[in-house]
């Protein structure tokens, strides 16, 4: 079903890329924020590597929290209209809202010996692992 979803809304927007009568029947505000957005997640060096890709998106709209062995990686765009009172806008696909994903890992993170970094529509996180804790035995009475 999600496929026939898909496709039909591929199909649609197709039939309406080059057609005039699109203006009348396209919203002027382009499409949302993709609901899911690429992430590759590595270990190296007993540490947790993620690449996340947001296009179009600034450092200051990307939010990254840490809860035991979750990350969630939160997103937003805002669509600016600029215009003269001259013009008006015939055709909009930039795309905007908000996304978030979290992902479950192995085991918990160490927020201490973690670090992120965002650059041209790629957040970079490295996250280091918790130290496991020695087992402590219950005495029997």
């Amino acid at each position: 079903m999600k496929y026939l979803n898909k496709l039909s809304g591929n199909m649609f927007s197709n039939l309406m890329h080059d057609n005039p009568m699109a203006y009348f029947i396209k919203p002027l505000h382009g499409d949302s924020l993709t609901s899911d957005f690429s992430v590759d997640v590595r270990e190296k060096n007993g540490s947790y590597l993620v690449h996340a890709e947001l296009p179009g998106v600034k450092k200051e709209d990307v939010e990254v929290s840490i809860d035991g062995d979750c990350i969630t990686i939160s997103a937003e765009i805002e669509q600016y209209d600029e215009k003269s009172e001259d013009e008006k806008i015939i055709q909009s696909e930039r795309y905007c809202g908000s996304v978030s994903r979290t992902i479950r890992l192995p085991v918990e993170i160490d927020r201490s010996s973690s670090s992120a970094h965002f650059e041209n529509g790629i957040l970079e996180l490295v996250l280091g692992k918790e130290k496991k804790k020695a087992g402590k035995n219950l005495e029997i009475k």
